[in-house]
């Protein structure tokens, strides 16, 4: 079962289109992970998945409230313990349950402090560990494992096989080998676009996240 289809995209940065042409099915239990040069456009084409920012042509097909996109940015509420950030997260997707997640990312004995201070991995764990609560079954990733020591990318790795397991699925842009043999590379650098400017938005866009 499909669960992300996309046809004939192109997807444009700082009024300049960065790839076009692109299409790819992703099913339930698979994963799609994005490769590329810098500057090709992977962030640009996972927020235009997410429904962030408009495509410049074609067709991004899933189900409404079906994806969870996770970005360079944590999402943290640093006075909040971690925790109280899960429960939050968890309240905005209509869900309360987040033992799971605490104990996917090894969060457990961190539950009760404070988000702002936490180092650098464990904010990225708990940002990641966002993605659980949210019982969506796409997920976006841009460059998950940043921040992330060994273990942690070990961590992460396992709750995407998870997941997987489970019927979900994710695109993914990464470096890192994840060790995921159910997933396909897409290769950006094929579908480069020709350096010409973007064009107008589209009247009526709203850049509001729904």
């Amino acid at each position: 079962m499909s669960l992300l289809s996309v046809v004939d995209l192109a997807v444009a940065r700082g009024g300049l289109r960065t790839v076009e042409g692109v299409s790819f099915t992703v099913d339930a239990g698979a994963a799609l992970i994005l490769r590329g040069p810098n500057g090709i456009g992977k962030t640009t084409l996972l927020r235009c998945l997410a429904g962030l920012q408009p495509p410049l042509e074609g067709r991004v097909i899933a189900a409404p409230d079906s994806i969870a996109y996770a970005a360079h940015a944590d999402g943290l509420k640093t006075m909040l313990s971690v925790a109280e950030n899960l429960r939050f997260w968890a309240r905005v997707f209509d869900r309360d349950e987040i033992d799971a997640a605490l104990e996917a990312m090894n969060l457990r004995d961190l539950a009760e402090r404070p988000a702002g201070a936490l180092s650098a991995g464990q904010k990225r764990r708990l940002g990641l560990a966002r993605l659980l609560v949210t019982g969506r079954p796409v997920w976006l990733l841009d460059e998950p494992t940043v921040s992330l020591d060994a273990d942690s990318v070990a961590l992460f790795a396992a709750v995407i096989r998870g997941h997987l397991a489970a019927g979900g699925a994710a695109v993914m842009a990464t470096h890192i080998e994840l060790a995921l043999p159910e997933a396909a590379i897409l290769d950006l650098g094929g579908y480069r676009a020709r350096p010409r400017a973007a064009g107008l938005r589209p009247a009526g866009f709203n850049e509001a996240f729904a």
